[in-house]
């Protein structure tokens, strides 16, 4: 385990990365994240974010539920290992309160459910992962650290651009996006230690990141949480 990767577990180290209106923990939190992560999100996809509020709710929901349903699935598949089956109950019940409060805001904005297409974004990390345990479930925890990321730095982006009738609830969700990340980086660290899987993880935390980079970076069709910057 390189230092590098160690460093960016732990990295609470305060920079010039956090918005000034973010201080504290969420300050913390943000400068964690942008350490991680490899590319910012392009200013353009956060411009066309009022523009589509909509589907910006509807697919934040549906990436509750998805984030939810990931971490009960790794429950059932992966009973050998205790601290994995402690962070991934307490992160999906955390995940459903989230999904809970993205209803809610939809309700007061008068946004209805509807079913919509899911990003690429997901489905293209997940390409990555290997089919071969236990290397599968280091890269599935690989996957969620860097979707955390993403989603607290968009979280953090959304407040600047949002009204504050919407912005409030992505300022307080930035802390669990954070330790979310954190824990899903934490638990690969530790199961690649002790199960053995990649011998340089950084190279492979590199991998997805480059993944990450290009996909919210490059054009894409369709407005979503994770979508790249939209066409027209």
């Amino acid at each position: 385990m390189s230092s590098k990767l160690s460093a960016k577990v732990t990295s609470s180290v305060h920079d010039d990365t956090a918005p000034s209106k973010f201080a504290g923990r969420n300050a913390d939190a943000l400068n964690t994240v942008s350490a991680f992560l490899t590319a910012q999100t392009p200013q353009a996809w956060f411009d066309k974010a009022p523009e589509h509020l909509a589907e910006l709710l509807m697919d934040h929901a549906n990436c509750e539920k998805k984030a939810a349903s990931t971490a009960l699935s790794m429950m059932y598949r992966y009973v050998e290992h205790p601290e994995l089956l402690k962070k991934m109950s307490s992160l999906a019940r955390e995940e459903l309160r989230h999904f809970e409060q993205v209803l809610d805001l939809m309700a007061a904005q008068g946004v209805a459910y509807e079913q919509i297409t899911s990003a690429r974004y997901a489905q293209g990390l997940h390409a990555l992962v290997s089919k071969v345990e236990p290397k599968r479930l280091v890269d599935l925890l690989l996957c969620g650290a860097v979707v955390e990321a993403r989603s607290c730095e968009r979280f953090a982006g959304l407040t600047q651009v949002l009204p504050d009738s919407v912005a409030w609830l992505y300022a307080s969700l930035l802390n669990s996006e954070a330790r979310h990340f954190q824990d899903y980086l934490q638990l690969a660290q530790t199961v690649n230690q002790q199960f053995g899987g990649y011998a340089d993880l950084q190279q492979r935390v590199d991998e997805f990141l480059a993944l990450d980079a290009e996909l919210v970076t490059s054009p894409d069709d369709q407005f979503r949480f994770h979508s790249g910057v939209p066409r027209g």
